[in-house]
């Protein structure tokens, strides 16, 4: 996975400053005072963080808005701290409706290493405003916990604490909250204060649904080095009909290719709807200001080309995976749908490809009639046959004429076939 830190251009010289910019693209849905983090981000590079919790063994695309706003921030010419957490991965934030699951701590460490070699990804560790990782666990584990009652908890209030929207929404649940889970907005506070006074960082970034939490590392250091500080809250990212952004019947897109592979994450991309891809552009490219809006053109003259859809899955899938990865992509849809050599792709482009589409494992000599049913492409022997003496049906791009016909050795590709019955309906067949 190749990094956008080597890619990436400068900020948008249409811009006066990487503020204006970043509300153009619509990343800003709640902060400090405008007025001082234009000022301060017009001014000498500051020392800003973003913190990520290791409560999976991937970062999702939630998280990818985080990383490209901390990117825009450093080329902006400011200094990143890139957090992982070690310590408050062990709880986790709270949720809406019910109490997380506790990882056990080996698991959490071991996801901490995958977490900060993502964010490392993402991030420049070279010149000036140089990238530093940092893990929380570092400063938390030597506390006791009278020293955390007596020096860190001293300065919270109840009273605040009960307003943040995340407490207030489990306290009015059946499922309550355990003072673990209430305990998250201290730690999280905690961590700016220690930032603040290692690095002189003043200013975090996260998601809006994490204000409570960012804004209480603010009051802590207010009250405890009489300095303001700042934050930034991104948008929730949805889509234009209202459902959540990046999840399909549960399922996260993940930025590890292990759990979401290239090809998928592609697809994922190129399927944006009009009404969304635009929006998209903003927040998940850095592609110019002219560009966008040259698209934006696109998408209402002529909607049919889907340009920016197809600009939009390149950009990100180079971003996150590497221009290889995005080629490999394209070539594997381009070959299902028979307008490429499936027989030039390498092998695990092709199973990735295969591995999203509905499958099934079989042995050599199979009946194609029998597979097409396996897979769901029809609903009984008979239809299959039909399929077959219509012409509608075929191997790795080559038709099947025959209604016996059966899978051999000769017509699969690294032990794989792409069973396909008509235009659009694909599925993949592997070999033991």
């Amino acid at each position: 996975m190749s990094a956008p830190a080597a890619t990436a251009p400068a900020i948008d010289p249409s811009f006066p400053s990487v503020w204006e910019e970043i509300v153009w693209r619509g990343l800003v849905h709640v902060s400090t005072n405008e007025d001082e983090l234009r000022e301060l981000l017009s001014g000498p590079p500051i020392v800003y963080y973003c913190g990520f919790d290791p409560t999976a063994p991937s970062l999702h695309l939630g998280n990818l808005v985080q990383l490209l706003l901390m990117r825009r921030l450093q080329l902006a010419g400011h200094r990143p701290l890139g957090l992982v957490g070690g310590s408050t991965g062990l709880i986790g934030d709270p949720r809406p409706t019910a109490e997380r699951t506790l990882n056990d701590a080996a698991v959490v460490a071991e996801w901490v290493g995958y977490l900060q070699a993502q964010v490392a990804r993402f991030l420049s560790f070279e010149g000036e405003n140089a990238a530093r990782l940092v893990n929380n666990l570092d400063w938390t584990a030597p506390l006791s916990a009278i020293e955390f009652l007596r020096d860190v908890g001293k300065h919270f209030r109840v009273g605040t604490m009960l307003k943040k929207d995340a407490v207030s929404a489990r306290l009015n649940s059946e499922a309550g909250i355990s003072y673990t889970e209430f305990s998250y907005q201290i730690l999280q506070g905690m961590d700016f204060a220690q930032l603040y006074r290692e690095y002189g960082c003043i200013l975090q970034t996260g998601g809006s649904d994490q204000w409570g939490n960012l804004t209480s590392g603010i009051d802590f250091i207010h009250r405890t080095e009489g300095v303001s500080a700042h934050a930034i809250g991104t948008p929730l990212i949805t889509n234009s009909d209202g459902t959540k952004f990046g999840k399909s019947e549960g399922n996260a897109v993940w930025l590890d290719p292990t759990m979401t592979s290239p090809y998928a994450f592609y697809q994922f991309w190129l399927n944006t709807d009009d009404a969304d891809v635009i929006a998209r552009l903003k927040v998940f490219t850095f592609l110019s200001r002219a560009e966008i809006e040259r698209l934006e053109r696109a998408v209402a003259d002529e909607p049919f080309r889907r340009e920016a859809q197809r600009v939009l899955a390149w950009e990100v899938t180079s971003i996150v995976h590497g221009a290889d990865a995005a080629s490999g992509a394209i070539a594997a849809s381009e070959a299902l749908f028979g307008q490429g050599d499936l027989s030039a792709l390498p092998a695990d482009v092709l199973e990735s490809a295969l591995r999203e589409l509905p499958h099934t494992t079989t042995t050599p000599g199979s009946g194609i009639a029998q597979l097409l049913v396996d897979t769901g492409l029809t609903s009984s022997l008979g239809e299959s046959r039909r399929a077959i003496a219509q012409g509608g049906v075929s191997v790795n791009n080559a038709k099947v004429d025959d209604e016996s016909a059966v899978l051999d050795d000769a017509a699969l590709l690294h032990g794989m076939a792409v069973l396909r019955r008509g235009k659009k309906s694909f599925a993949g067949v592997f070999v033991e």
